[in-house]
């Protein structure tokens, strides 16, 4: 009876399924993390970086920042140079990225069956849940950027700060981290204005410093960061869709008009596509995120914001310098998607619980609620490389 009573209350703690959620994501990355044995798609780049940095013939990548070299690098030095080591902190931030994206919903005021769903639906997104898997540099950006917004939502400013520019030294698209956070405190919070004008006002003498810092560890010397900022600015915009002849390219408005997927690897598939579920919800959850909005629910307003700012920036971004754009990179966009449809599901499993509604009503509303949870996570299965080994053999036979 003991025992029984303890798992009863471990089960009623807070954190018990988020925690379960996120073992569950990490197993299945690790249970895939030696598969390929090779380099995947820009993994051939950002690893042979890092393992520039480990063999002591260090190599800076002048197109980004150095963050991502060299945490690719740290579990390298640990594991060595083959999948483990390539792979490991990214799994590990991926891991952690489910968490905190759940510790936001939290702070947004989200019920907890509201933030357990969110995180669900993000968990087993197929774009969340490859990007997860490949050693490339977005998964530590969205990191820092998701802990940026925990730390803001929580009142501490400083540190989210510093999280933000941590994100955009993994990726330079981490500084979309600052226009959310600014936005949202014009809008909503207004509090502190000094000190947080002030901690704002230090992110880009940070960046500096910070990159000055991270480069000299990876090279022994110091460099300009004025330079350096350039260079990484002009490589950046000579990605044009005139001298780029890349197969997978696409404009961002074509994420969302078109489902397509970006392969990174064959035999298991790793493919980068948004997960049909999610995709197909995408503007009807902009349309609720709007109606909330109007009514001044500040979760709806933060999550309209993120939206904003992470993936609508892309197009004028886009038409006005032709700049190459991929579909990964709406892989930061999808933690917004996933809060408007964890708020909606949450709402249809109330109506299902008020008694007062006649069941006529209430169950159509449970059924397309689980109906939808079985459809998210049956995609998940077609299409993620954790079971494509095992479907792909299975289907090859059947025809």
């Amino acid at each position: 009876m003991a025992i029984r009573e303890i798992l009863f209350n471990l089960v009623k703690k807070e954190y018990f399924w988020i925690s379960i959620l996120t073992l569950v994501v990490l197993i299945l990355h690790f249970s895939i993390i030696m598969s390929p044995r090779e380099l995947i798609f820009d993994e051939t780049y950002y690893v042979r970086d890092a393992r520039s940095l480990v063999e002591g013939t260090p190599q800076i990548r002048s197109e980004h920042p150095p963050l991502s070299q060299l945490l690719i690098a740290g579990s390298m030095y640990v594991f060595g140079d083959n999948p483990l080591g390539w792979r490991f902190n990214i799994v590990i931030a991926g891991g952690a990225n489910i968490f905190l994206f759940y510790l936001i919903c939290r702070r947004l005021a989200l019920s907890r069956r509201a933030s357990f769903l969110a995180s669900f639906l993000m968990a087993f997104e197929t774009l969340t849940f490859v990007q997860s898997s490949v050693a490339m540099q977005d998964v530590f950006s969205v990191l820092f950027m998701f802990l940026a917004f925990w730390l803001y939502l929580r009142g501490n400013y400083m540190v989210a700060i510093v999280a933000g520019v941590l994100a955009t030294l993994t990726k330079l698209s981490g500084a979309f981290t600052f226009p959310v956070i600014g936005l949202h405190w014009l809008i909503v919070r207004r509090d502190r204005p000094v000190l947080f004008m002030s901690y704002f006002a230090m992110a880009i003498p940070l960046f500096f410093v910070l990159l000055t810092f991270f480069d000299f560890i990876i090279t022994r010397e110091f460099s300009n960061p004025l330079t350096r900022m350039d260079n990484m600015l002009a490589l950046t915009r000579s990605v044009t869709w005139v001298y780029s002849d890349h197969p997978s390219k696409m404009r961002p408005w074509d994420w969302l008009i078109k489902l397509k997927a970006h392969p990174y690897y064959y035999d298991p598939d790793y493919l980068a596509v948004i997960s049909p579920t999610l995709w197909a919800l995408v503007l009807p959850a902009l349309g609720y995120m709007a109606v909330k909005t109007a009514f001044a629910n500040g979760a709806t307003l933060f999550a309209v914001l993120w939206f904003m700012v992470t993936y609508l920036v892309w197009i004028p971004l886009v038409m006005l310098t032709n700049r190459v754009t991929y579909l990964y990179y709406f892989y930061p966009v999808v933690g917004s998607i996933c809060i408007a449809l964890g708020m909606v599901l949450s709402e249809l499993f109330s109506l299902w619980q008020d008694r007062a509604k006649s069941i006529l009503l209430r169950l159509p509303v449970i059924s397309i609620s689980y109906l939808y949870l079985a459809a998210h996570l049956t995609s998940f299965v077609l299409l993620s490389p954790v079971f494509m080994r095992w479907l792909e053999p299975l289907g090859r036979r059947l025809l």
